[in-house]
């Protein structure tokens, strides 16, 4: 179906721009990751891009979704929908709390310097709408700041990069003259074009014959920027434009860069035989003295550091071989959190992939999504592969993929444990699927019913019995949650206020109120009222500590078959999850 083409670069048009940017990125993730050499050859350059962008579509879709629920509300008049800056900004932050890999967080980075721009032009919108959009001149100057911007953020540039496809885009947009779509193409063909040359910029390129994995996934997103503004996609680059002829005569020992010389073995710094064993990723609440003090430690302590964001906001990527003292760095910093250790380790991702030796796979595995460290920490110990979900910040399909891979098992049972992320994990396991992994998704909308799944899981019977038995235990165990309501709403026990204590039961409202142990046990009664033989409380970190003595004993003195565990959740949303089985 041909994309309906945008005139300006405004809310909608942001909206166009990343949901084709995904689907593309989606089509040439394996391409990306087979090419994926520099800086590190961890073949995950095109799924980290992905991962990137998907958290960007789910902020930007979130803000749509806001104004769409504050059109119905009592009172509210018709919306009109998010400005451009509202979208861009929220383009941005998505993409900085979920940039992944060296790639993922420099396009993060791109993106905060377009928003930037587009924020400032839209912050001088009049009152007839004009200027609640940018033109050809606008993007030009938003494409030239990205360009800048990202640069600044690495410690170290090297040339043959995404930097200096993103640079050369910016080039090519410079020198033209009228509407976006204009501009956009002008600069997709200034980016292609770089693309091409990347191989004769860096000595690991040209050995493999290859492209820049992380430029050809911009040149990714810059097509999707064409679609946008055409309505039709240029050329799409495949494995014949991703891969080089050797020129047998052309020396590849050594290249200038910057002024020096770079070994073919280095990564933005570099990661040949012998580079740091770990990658380490987080997000960080900091200010910009902190953040500099920061840049020069990690700086010290390995290489291909990046650093972006701003605002408080930081996402940090270094790749080192003490991975504590670039925590711990951050921790004198500020505060980080979403801290993601990858080790590289012999024969991964400093060797190539015909020197790795093979894994065997396991028949079976667990995937489950859970809502808090603590229940990490019990899922984990049960044998299942977890993929954290804090609050606010569900994870995307890729995460769950990702997930998939590190079990490396011939069959996954997928636990999403959220009614929410339904289609997220549908979606991840097709993708498996298609890898050649037996996948079977159990709906769990709770923490809670993965728990009971959990506890019938037999590795040794036949996968299709398993799978019946988890499905049966979980779907026989009914959830409840307390939380704290966030602001007004209709809710389907009445009008709740900002503070008040909500008790859910299967998903809806059933009791407002104002003390969390009183809610939590009309809760409980009003569940138990049907039966069961045991109540499982997960204690979320700012949960009251009188509560679970409060429901243990009421449980005790009340129901006299019926059976208590208590597990702690750590920072999970709800203040408490409850489980009856």
């Amino acid at each position: 179906m041909a994309q309906v083409p945008q005139r300006f670069f405004d809310a909608l048009a942001v909206r166009t721009w990343c949901g084709l940017s995904l689907r593309a990125l989606g089509r040439a993730r394996e391409e990306i990751d087979a090419i994926n050499v520099y800086p590190v050859a961890d073949g995950d350059t095109g799924t980290n891009l992905y991962l990137t962008v998907e958290s960007a579509v789910a902020a930007v879709e979130a803000v749509f979704a806001a104004h769409a629920v504050g059109a119905g509300e009592p009172g509210c008049g018709p919306d009109e929908g998010p400005s451009l800056a509202e979208t861009v900004g929220a383009m941005a932050h998505g993409a900085l709390i979920g940039a992944r890999g060296n790639s993922g967080t420099i396009l993060a980075q791109l993106l905060r310097g377009l928003a930037q721009v587009l924020t400032a032009d839209a912050a001088g919108a009049r009152p007839d709408g004009e200027g609640a959009h940018t033109d050809g001149p606008g993007l030009r100057a938003a494409l030239r700041h990205a360009a800048e911007s990202a640069r600044q953020a690495v410690a170290h540039p090297v040339e043959g990069t995404v930097l200096t496809v993103a640079t050369a885009a910016a080039d090519a947009a410079d020198g033209a003259e009228g509407d976006c779509a204009d501009v956009a193409r002008a600069a997709y063909d200034g980016a292609r074009a770089a693309l091409a040359a990347t191989p004769g910029q860096l000595p690991a390129l040209k050995r493999a014959g290859v492209v820049d994995a992380g430029g050809h996934g911009l040149v990714t997103v810059l097509a999707a920027l064409v679609e946008t503004f055409t309505g039709r996609a240029p050329e799409p680059l495949t494995v014949s434009h991703a891969r080089v002829a050797l020129d047998p005569a052309d020396p590849v020992g050594e290249c200038p860069v910057d002024g020096g010389f770079l070994d073919g073995a280095s990564a933005d710094g570099g990661a040949g035989n012998g580079g740091p064993a770990f990658e380490v990723i987080y997000l960080l609440e900091a200010g910009d003295t902190e953040v500099a003090r920061l840049r020069r430690r990690l700086d010290a302590l390995g290489d291909s550091l990046v650093v972006v964001g701003g605002d408080g906001l930081w996402n940090v990527h270094v790749h080192v071989d003490d991975a504590g003292a670039a925590v711990e760095a951050g921790v004198e910093a500020g505060r980080p959190y979403r801290i993601r250790i990858t080790h590289f380790g012999h024969g991964d991702a400093h060797t190539t992939r015909s020197e790795r030796p093979p894994r065997e796979r396991a028949q079976r595995a667990v995937v489950a999504v859970v809502p808090g460290e603590g229940l990490a920490g019990l899922y984990t110990e049960a044998g299942a592969t977890t993929v954290l979900a804090r609050p606010g910040e569900p994870p995307a399909s890729g995460e769950l993929v990702q997930a998939v891979r590190r079990a490396h098992a011939r069959e996954v049972v997928l636990l999403p444990n959220d009614a929410e992320l339904r289609h997220t994990a549908a979606a991840a396991a097709e993708q498996a699927r298609t890898e050649g992994v037996r996948v079977a998704l159990i709906p769990t909308r709770s923490a809670v019913q993965g728990i009971a799944a959990m506890a019938v899981h037999e590795p040794g019977r036949r996968f299709d019995e398993d799978v019946v038995a988890m499905t049966s235990a979980a779907g026989a165990t009914r959830y409840a949650e307390v939380a704290v309501a966030e602001r007004q709403a209709w809710t389907t026990a009445g009008i709740c206020q900002a503070g008040d204590v909500l008790g859910l039961i299967d998903g809806d409202v059933a009791v407002i109120g104002a003390d969390v142990a009183e809610v939590a046990a009309t809760v409980l009664d009003r569940m138990l009222a049907a039966g069961g033989e045991l109540v499982t409380l997960v204690l979320g970190e700012e949960a009251p500590e009188s509560v679970a003595g409060r429901l243990q004993a009421r449980v005790r003195q009340a129901y006299l078959a019926v059976d208590t565990v208590v597990y702690r959740g750590g920072r999970q949303g709800a203040l408490l999850l409850v489980g009856v089985e």
